[in-house]
Parts: structure tokens; sequence; C-alpha cells
């Protein structure tokens, strides 16, 4: 065995032991295939006013553009999906019920770089969480995470949907995995369920027309023209918990993505309620917090307008 599949194998397995949901590995490239349709996307306008998607275009594409010699990729799944259903007149999304994944996953990553070093010896590299221009979706398939399902989440055979994607771009040669098939077959189960009709065409979702976008990016009122949705209040499930792989999604592993916070149990009653101090309590360490209280009475106020 080479010294790469043998330091990919060693690194996989610090990795599911710091509670990782899987672990895969991809060369670090051009991600040639996705350019065009990303340019295509923002041509659109599909990311609506989230002008960041618009940004380091090259850099998006290309991760030796944001660490310098890089040659793998490592993907990293934390699964987040909780057992217990919603007691509340207004929803959340899963992801947001428990502490922000930013900081306990980038924590724990922290620690499998300090593991790495200690047993591979000194590299350089960077951890990514959903907070830099990387195509995080496309490196997972890379890497053999999952395929992309037609409401454009990356799925796995036995996890599902309901995970989050980090990525370690280093400068160590390892042994990168492949792809798998996509396993969709004819289901439109997402595409017939999405209630604003985000999901344009399988695979293509129009970005300024979900739910998330409407109650997380869109800032100040909304437009006159906003469409009207049932309970979400700060993001949606609903092309993830239709889709049929989910029956098979884990519960959350890393602990922080294991512990409830309030924000899954607040009625809408308390969301007015709130004033700028509790929702500080409330939002703090929590992805919720990206709104802020007048964007949550915003969404709460729209899903009760549109509820009489």
């Amino acid at each position: 065995m080479s010294f790469p599949e043998q330091t990919a194998l060693r690194v996989k397995s610090l990795a599911h032991d710091l509670g990782f949901s899987f672990c895969g590995i991809s060369q670090a490239a051009f991600l040639e295939e996705h350019a065009r349709p990303l340019e295509k996307w923002l041509k659109q306008n599909m990311h609506g006013e989230m002008a960041y998607m618009a940004n380091h275009f090259d850099k998006r594409l290309d991760p030796r553009l944001l660490v310098p010699g890089a040659k793998s990729v490592i993907t990293l799944l934390a699964t987040y999906q909780h057992t217990e259903t919603n007691t509340s007149d207004v929803r959340v999304s899963q992801y947001a019920w428990s502490e922000d994944y930013h900081s306990v996953i980038k924590e724990r990553m922290f620690e499998l770089v300090h593991r790495m070093k200690e047993e591979i010896g000194d590299f350089d590299g960077r951890a990514f969480v959903d907070s830099a221009p990387v195509l995080d979706k496309a490196w997972a398939m890379r890497s053999g995470a999952g395929w992309m399902g037609k409401n454009g989440n990356i799925l796995n055979k036995t996890m599902g949907s309901f995970f989050f994607i980090a990525e370690l771009i280093v400068d160590l040669e390892l042994a990168a995995d492949g792809p798998v098939t996509d396993h969709c077959g004819t289901c439109t189960a997402c595409i017939d369920a999405c209630p604003t009709d985000a999901i344009v065409e399988p695979y293509v979702v129009d970005g300024s027309k979900c739910i998330s976008y409407f109650t997380i990016e869109l800032k100040g009122n909304f437009p006159s023209d906003v469409p009207a949705w049932s309970d979400w209040v700060f993001g949606c499930d609903v092309c993830q918990d239709v889709c049929p792989w989910n029956r098979f999604a884990r519960g959350p592993q890393l602990p922080g993505l294991q512990h409830k916070t309030p924000v899954s149990s607040l009625r809408s009653s308390d969301w007015l309620d709130l004033t700028e101090e509790v929702f500080k309590e409330v939002a703090h360490r929590s992805p919720i917090s990206r709104t802020g209280l007048d964007g949550m009475k915003r969404n709460v106020q729209h899903v009760i307008r549109h509820s009489s």
C-alpha cells in the first residue's frame, strides 16, 4: 500500500473517531464541469440578493487559489437530524435547532488537523464550513459522499441529506475516492412538494424562490409579490422531509449538534413578544442569529397573515 493510500486511511479513521459521519477525499483540481452551470445560474439571477454567491468565481472552482499548493480536498459530513417532532405553530429548519454548526464543526476539524499533524507530520491547509467560496456539494460528490439530488441537496444512501458538509483543503497527497451513482430514479417527490416551486427543474433550484432565501437571506421587508407558504419562519425542510432516502437518516453525531436550543419550540406569540435582549440570549451560538429579531418577527407576521 502506498503512502498516499495509508495516509488517507488514517485520516478517515481519525475523522470517524472524532464523530464525523463520513470522510472522503478528492484531488484538488479545477472543477471544470461546474463552471458553466454556475455561470448560468448566476446569470439567471437565481441567487437573488445573495451577492456573495457571485464573488470569487475562480476561487469557487479551484481550491488551489484558496490554499496555494493544495493537493487534496478532504470532505467531512456531520449529521444533524433530530427525532423529535415540531410542537410549535411555526417551524424552524432542523439545522438551526442546535448550536451554531460553524463553530461546532470547526472546533472538531481543528482537532482533526492537530491529530493528523501528530501522526503524519506538518502540512499546510485550511478548514471550511459554509463560510468561504467553496463548492462544497461538488467536492462531496467527487469524494463519494453522495449524489446530487433533484432538490439540489447531496443524498447519501445511509444518511439521507440531513448533514452539514465541511472541507479541509490541504497540501498533502492523499489517495482520492470516486463519485457514486445517482439513485433518485424517477422520483419527483421534492419537486412536487416544494411550496414555492423553487425547484424549477430536476437538480436546479432557483435560490431566489426558496423559503430559506426569503426567511434568512432576504433583508428588509418582503416584496409585495412574495408567495405564501405554510408555517416556516426560518429555513425550510420540505424537500428533505419528503425525500425517501431520509427514512434512513441517522441522528446527530457531534456534541453540540445533539443539544437542542429553545428555537425549535418557540411559538409565534413567543417570537413576537421577544425583546432584543432576550433574542440575543436565545440566538446565542445559534444560526438563527443571522436573521436577527426584526427578520424573525417579519417572518412570523408573514406566516400569520397568510394563515388567517
